[in-house]
C-alpha cells in the first residue's frame, strides 16, 4: 500500500510493558506480534500483524516521555528533516529529533501549536500500515483541539490539508481534512475519498490530542475482551451513523476507539 506525502500512514503505542500490551491487543484484535527490534532509546519495538499484514506498532515508552502512554499517528513525508523544519517554522515543537528506524524508515515526533503530539514518517522498507479500514485494523485518526482554526492553518501549511465542514456531536464543530489529489478509502464510502483525517472541537478541558480509531467485527464482544484483559471501557457501545462505537483504555492508560460497521445502516 502506497502513502503519498501528507497521508497518515502508521499508528503505534509506546508502553511501559510492550510485551504485556502486545498480549492485550493480540487478544482484543487477533493480532500476531512480531519482533522485537531495538529502538534508539534502548527499548524493544514490536509490529502487530493481522493475516500476515502489518497493522500497527507497539514499542517501549521512554522515561519521561511527554504525553505518557498513548496511541500516536504518523504522517507520510518525503523527507523528515524538511518536514520538521517546516513544522517548527509553523509553530511546532520537536519531541523526538529525526532518527533512523532502519530498515523500516526514518521518523520524528512533534507537538502542533496546540500541544497535540504527532509523528512524521519517511518510508524505508515500511510504507505504512498494510491493512486499513477493515476489522482488527486502524481506520482513521481524529484530532481533538480547542483551536480548530489554528490547527487547520498549521496542518494546511505543513501537509497541504484542506477542510470541509462535517458536523459534530451536540453541536460541536467538526471538519474533514482532505488532501487534494489523493484517492484512498473505498468506492461509495460516506465521505470523499481524499479525506485523510478528522478534526473535532474539544468541549472539555482535556489537552489537544490525536485519537486513533480501529474497526472491530463485534463491539459488544470487544467490551468483554477489553475488560477480561484488564482494560477499561470509557464509553460503552453507542450508535453513530452506520457504526456501533465505543471508547476504551488499555491497562496502561492508552485510549483508543473501536467502530463496528453495521451493514444494514450503511447506504452507499
Amino acid at each position: 500500500m502506497r502513502y503519498p506525502a501528507g497521508v497518515p500512514c502508521w499508528v503505534d503505542t509506546l508502553q511501559p510493558d510492550p510485551r504485556g500490551a502486545g498480549k492485550f491487543y493480540g487478544d482484543l484484535f487477533g493480532w500476531e506480534i512480531a519482533g522485537p527490534w531495538p529502538m534508539e532509546n534502548g527499548g524493544d519495538y514490536y509490529v502487530a500483524l493481522f493475516g500476515g499484514e502489518q497493522v500497527a506498532g507497539i514499542g517501549a515508552l521512554p522515561p519521561a516521555a511527554p504525553g505518557g502512554t498513548a496511541w500516536g499517528t504518523y504522517v507520510s513525508v518525503d523527507a523528515v528533516e524538511d518536514a520538521v523544519q517546516r513544522a517548527v517554522g509553523a509553530g511546532a515543537k520537536i519531541v523526538v529529533h529525526p532518527v533512523d528506524a532502519s530498515p523500516a524508515g526514518r521518523l520524528a515526533v512533534l507537538t502542533d501549536p496546540a500541544g497535540a503530539i504527532f509523528g512524521v514518517w519517511e518510508a524505508g522498507d515500511r510504507e505504512g500500515a498494510e491493512r486499513v479500514n477493515a476489522p482488527s485494523a486502524w481506520s482513521m485518526s481524529a484530532l481533538s483541539t480547542h483551536d480548530v482554526d489554528g490547527s487547520n492553518a498549521f496542518y494546511g501549511t505543513l501537509f497541504g490539508w484542506q477542510t470541509q465542514t462535517f458536523g459534530g456531536a451536540a453541536g460541536a464543530r467538526a471538519e474533514l481534512y482532505r488532501l487534494p489529489g489523493y484517492v484512498g478509502g473505498v468506492p461509495n464510502q460516506p465521505v470523499p475519498r481524499d479525506v485523510v483525517a478528522v478534526v473535532f472541537e474539544s468541549t472539555d478541558e482535556r489537552p489537544a490530542t490525536w485519537n486513533v480509531d480501529f474497526w472491530i467485527d463485534d463491539a459488544e464482544a470487544a467490551v468483554a475482551r477489553i475488560t477480561r484483559g484488564g482494560g477499561t471501557v470509557i464509553a460503552p457501545p453507542f450508535d453513530e451513523g452506520p457504526f456501533r462505537r465505543l471508547v476504551a483504555a488499555d491497562p496502561w492508560g492508552a485510549v483508543f476507539s473501536l467502530s463496528q460497521l453495521v451493514p444494514d445502516r450503511y447506504r452507499p
